[in-house]
């Protein structure tokens, strides 16, 4: 089991991201997204292991965080919600990005939602807080924030366009949500057979009533599909 869940890691994050000998790995798990599991992908119950993993230093490379904060269009008070948010790779940086608004960090495993809350009081983010959400719902109420951030999580939701109705009604007019999934012809991430193309990606949002797009900011193995709610 380690030998494939570390081969497994290798081709989603790189193989000096896999977690060292000394991270009790948790048993069962196929491996690492960014807080989102469904099906037959089992929750992590050790956030601390896995944040080696999540929030590796080399992950900047090909993630290009920053790149994905610009493309997000902030402002300082804004309602963020990063749904999937797991340790908080980007939930931390949004919290920096909004210092006068507010995140909200949504993931289904308990433990991520205790481990990112207790992060963010470390980090002095007062301006985080985690929430669960469950695999029916993101937890977003109506009309709620003004920009959402999936990441590496819409490829494993079994009805897109459920959530995408979902995502859209909790956006504030005007708002944007971007999506953030690993390209089809992408040298990491998840089996061919579970990516979704972006312009699929595009649909799904359109039929939520979003006027949707393929971004033009490039990442090295993902692309952005970003849709906005009519002001």
């Amino acid at each position: 089991m380690h030998r494939m869940l570390h081969a497994f890691l290798a081709a989603m994050f790189g193989g000096a991201c896999a977690p060292s000998a000394r991270v009790a790995v948790p048993p069962g798990h196929v491996g690492p997204e960014h807080g989102r599991h469904h099906g037959g992908h089992h929750g992590f119950a050790d956030a601390v292991a896995w944040a080696e993993v999540l929030d590796a230093p080399d992950r900047e490379t090909w993630q290009r965080p920053e790149e994905v904060l610009r493309a997000l269009e902030l402002t300082p008070t804004m309602r963020v919600a990063d749904v999937g948010a797991g340790t908080g790779y980007f939930a931390v940086r949004l919290a920096r990005a909004v210092p006068a608004g507010e995140v909200i960090a949504t993931d289904v495993e308990p433990d991520m939602v205790r481990y990112l809350n207790e992060r963010a009081r470390r980090e002095k983010l007062p301006n985080l807080r985690a929430v669960h959400s469950t695999h029916a719902a993101a937890g977003l109420a109506a009309a709620s924030v003004d920009r959402i951030l999936v990441v590496h999580v819409w490829h494993h939701l079994d009805d897109r366009e459920r959530r995408a109705r979902e995502l859209a009604a909790a956006l504030r007019p005007g708002g944007k949500l971007m999506i953030v999934d690993f390209s089809p012809e992408a040298h990491r991430g998840p089996p061919a057979h579970m990516r979704v193309p972006p312009e699929v990606v595009v649909a799904e949002l359109a039929s939520a009533g979003l006027s949707a797009r393929v971004s033009s900011v490039g990442l090295p193995d993902q692309y952005i599909v970003e849709a906005r709610r009519e002001p």
